[in-house]
Order: structure tokens, then sequence, then C-alpha cells
């Protein structure tokens, strides 16, 4: 055989592997478009990261959050703010469940994405390609507001480790279109035990927590701006089931005769939440005659 014939062989062979190595390894993920969507959500799979566009945002508006007004006005001030281009705070809301921590995040998309907001959101097990997300966000003209939602880490994980990173920065600087949105159950996101007290250390008069104490500190103090939800009281509770019982369109006499039922409804849950009123809602408009359309 001739040289020449060997090199042709060897190249046949080389094409063959390459074209069986493309077929078994996993697609490209698909380009972002940009321009079709507001909310996207951090996808992965087969250790590549994409951003798949989020085809049916929430609908929810400012308006449709009650008994918030304090956090409502904090959160779109400091919102308004980043969206012209104004210095603005890392925000973590924290707090009693279902009390509209993150209806607020995704009200303030929805007030703001006309203007050039737009949301990605980050399940906690992908925080580690959190420094890869902020890359490709970094120089776009939008501002980017990456929600976290129901976030906590317990002992022994260390992604909380890529979140402090992006907050506060590392080498390089944190890009200024890009804030970091997070909720959680717990004001300081880790676990607090009762080991951790007997690191604390008395210094003449001034008492200094333990080096576990100070890193849970740490984490939750890169936030610039701290949030916090408080649950509802009776009232508070009613008041927020007869708006979403005017929002599905149920009559009014119902809506009159159903506080007994939205308590109860309440007590079988052991929570007077905004969740909880919009659950009962739900229930309620479901099996009602309506009287006219829905608002939306």
């Amino acid at each position: 055989m001739s040289d020449a014939s060997r090199l042709e062989r060897l190249l046949h062979l080389a094409e063959t592997a390459l074209a069986r190595l493309d077929a078994a390894l996993p697609p490209a993920p698909p380009p972002t478009d940009w321009q079709g969507a507001v909310a996207f959500r951090w996808k992965k799979r087969d250790g590549r990261g994409w951003l798949q566009a989020v085809a049916r945002p929430h609908p929810i508006r400012l308006a449709d959050l009650g008994n918030v007004d304090d956090q409502k006005a904090r959160i779109v001030a400091n919102t308004r703010q980043f969206v012209a281009g104004k210095p603005a705070n890392n925000v973590l809301l924290t707090g009693s469940r279902g009390s509209g921590k993150s209806s607020l995040v995704k009200a303030v998309l929805n007030e703001y994405s006309g203007k050039g907001l737009r949301l990605i959101e980050v399940d906690k097990d992908d925080l580690v390609d959190l420094p890869d997300i902020v890359e490709r966000l970094d120089g776009r003209p939008e501002r980017f507001i990456v929600f976290c939602d129901d976030l906590s880490f317990e002992a022994g994980e260390t992604a909380y480790k890529a979140l402090k990173s992006v907050l506060d920065g590392s080498v390089a600087a944190p890009p200024d279109n890009v804030l970091i949105y997070a909720t959680s159950n717990r004001r300081h996101l880790m676990p607090e035990t009762f080991a951790e007290n007997l690191e604390t250390n008395r210094v003449g008069d001034e008492i200094h927590p333990g080096e576990t104490t100070e890193e849970k500190v740490s984490l939750s103090e890169r936030f610039g701006l701290w949030i916090s939800f408080y649950p509802f009281s009776q009232d508070d509770y009613l008041g927020i089931v007869r708006h979403w019982l005017h929002h599905f369109g149920v009559a009014e006499a119902t809506i009159a005769g159903c506080e007994r039922d939205a308590l109860n409804w309440a007590l079988q849950r052991g929570s007077r939440s905004g969740r909880v009123a919009w659950q009962f809602a739900r229930d309620l408009a479901g099996h009602a005659k309506p009287t006219r359309k829905k608002a939306r």
C-alpha cells in the first residue's frame, strides 16, 4: 500500500471516529432569545448550562399585593434606581412563608420589564454557576435581576461561596447591570445550632461571636437591602381573601358569607398568609357561580 493510500485510510478512520464522537456528545445549548422573553431560567444538562426563556411569566402585579406596603415601597424604589442606571443594592427578602416575598419580585419584573428589566431564576443547586451566568450578562443593555427563591444553606454546603463572590465581587468588580434578589425564611440563610453559641468569646465587657456565626452573618450582610415580612393579622388575611375573590369574579353575596370558611381554611393549614388566601379564593371561585368576567 502506498503512502498516499495509507494517509487516505488514516484520514477516513479519523473522520469516522470524529463522527461517532459528535453523535455521542450532547447537543449544543440553544442560543438565548434575548428579544423574545423578559424572564429566563438557568438550565443545565450534561454539564452544559444555558438560559431558557420563560414563555409565560407570572402575571401578578404590584396592585395585587396587599398589607405589604412598606416592603413594596422599598423594593420598588431600589428597582427604579437600578433600571434608571443609578446605584442600587442587592436585596434579601426574609420572613414568614407565603407572605408575598417571591410574588413581590415577580410583580416588580412586570412593572419594569418595559424599561429593560429582565429576570433570571437560578436554583440553589446551580449557584456554583453564578460567576458564569453573570459573565454572560456583563455588557448587555438590559438590567438583570438574578432571582434565587427560597434560599438557604445546610451545614457543609459550599455553594454559598459562589454567591458571596458575586455579591461582593472577587478580583473583578460585579457588573453594573446585575443585581441579586433572594428570598429566604432564614435571615442569615444558614442554620443556627446550639454548638455555635459555645464559640462565643468574651473580651472585657464585649461579646464576640464565633467564627461559624461570623461566616453566616457575613453572607447576609453582603445584601445591601434587607426586607422583612411578618405574619398577617386576621383582618389582613380576610382582606386579601376578598381581593382575590373579586379578582376571580365571585358574587358579592358569596364573598360576604365566606368569612368563616376562609378562617377555617387558614386554621387547617396553620397559617394566615397571602398564599393561603389566594388558595382559598381559587377553591371557592372554582365552584362558585361568577357574576362577571375575571379582571384579567
